[in-house]
């Protein structure tokens, strides 16, 4: 009788995870669609069908081609891959209020890119112009892995990896990265302050197919090889000890993992700047609606990273046609509130 019991309260838990998943799958199609239609030139669902066979007038195919297609893939895959990679920081770090952001990831992204704006001429002037458009990818890509292997390599301890230094290595490298980045844009011109002022806040309206392809190719091999890591990250919630008596080679997954999260941010923040807190929120409703098992959580906070971003991203083209918010203030007052509520839902945090 118990056995039947525990079976059927099983089954019920499937379902309701499969209707979870489909809700936040049709959620995702249907905040795309709406990247897509809604702006200060409204489209219609037919026009984007028309569009999509190649049948319709120039005007709605440009505007849907060249500006708000490559926006809303440029979101979606920002949205799922800082979700994923906040998902696999909180289960490795076993730190509830763990993003990209906390060990350093964006704040080397950033700094390596800040200090192209500003000081690129001095070094980049024999590279072809056709090069130029990507120098800030390539910049942000490498400051990311830099200061990951960095801190990576700070944060062991008699050989092991310690989740406490690596917090506070992480914590001291983006104050370096600060201090830097506050420096050069006190020196730079006037030029480069006001692209660097636009550029911290984050925006997706700077986007062609290259670099979009490019990027969110990137993040999506990134975020793949991140589900591999979905048992460990389970066996980590046990503790290291029982992890590695598990089998497990936990310095091995702490590097390989952080690694692969400083790939998918680096490209991220290479095309869109830094955008904060979707990290950081979207696991926390993933794990409301799912539960704490990695092999659900992931895919369910890459699905809610998706929709907040572009969710974001809607709000600020719309709010104050044609000026643009800066996305970064629109997941700000996302994440803002969402971080007080976690404060306060825990008096243990």
């Amino acid at each position: 009788m118990a056995l039947a019991e525990t079976s059927q309260h099983r089954s019920r838990l499937w379902t309701k995870k499969q209707a979870i998943f489909c809700g936040l799958f049709f959620a995702v199609v249907a905040i795309a669609l709406a990247e897509v239609a809604i702006g200060p030139v409204p489209l219609s669902l037919s026009q984007i069908y028309q569009t999509l066979m190649g049948q319709a007038d120039p005007m709605p195919t440009a505007i849907i081609t060249q500006i708000r297609a490559p926006r809303m893939v440029l979101g979606l895959g920002i949205g799922l891959s800082l979700a994923i990679c906040g998902a696999v920081l909180q289960g490795l770090l076993r730190n509830p209020l763990a993003d990209p952001g906390l060990i350093g990831i964006s704040g080397g992204a950033s700094a390596a890119v800040v200090v192209v704006i500003v000081l690129g001429d001095l070094f980049l002037g024999d590279i072809p112009a056709t090069l130029r458009p990507y120098i800030l990818p390539i910049a942000a890509f490498c400051g990311a892995l830099l200061v990951t292997a960095l801190i990576l390599g700070l944060s062991q301890k008699d050989g092991e990896m310690s989740v406490g230094r690596l917090i506070l290595v992480g914590v001291a490298i983006n104050s370096i990265a600060g201090a830097g980045i506050g420096f050069l844009t006190y020196i730079s011109t006037d030029t480069q302050l006001r692209d660097l002022t636009f550029w911290s806040m984050g925006s997706l309206a700077k986007s062609g197919w290259l670099a979009v392809v490019i990027s969110v190719a990137i993040m999506t091999l990134s975020s793949l090889a991140l589900l591999r890591f979905t048992r460990a990250l389970d066996l980590f919630q046990l503790g290291e000890r029982a992890a590695f008596h598990s089998g497990l080679n936990v310095t091995k997954i702490k590097f390989t993992a952080c690694g692969i999260c400083a790939m998918a941010v680096g490209a991220g923040v290479s095309i869109a700047g830094p955008i904060g807190f979707i990290g950081l929120v979207a696991p926390h409703i993933a794990r409301m609606l799912v539960g704490g098992s990695h092999r659900f959580l992931i895919p369910a906070a890459a699905l809610v990273g998706g929709v907040l971003l572009l969710g974001a991203d809607l709000i600020v083209r719309n709010i104050a046609p044609p000026q643009e918010l800066p996305i970064g203030l629109a997941t700000s007052l996302i994440g803002g509130p969402f971080f007080l509520f976690l404060l306060l839902r825990s008096r243990k945090i």
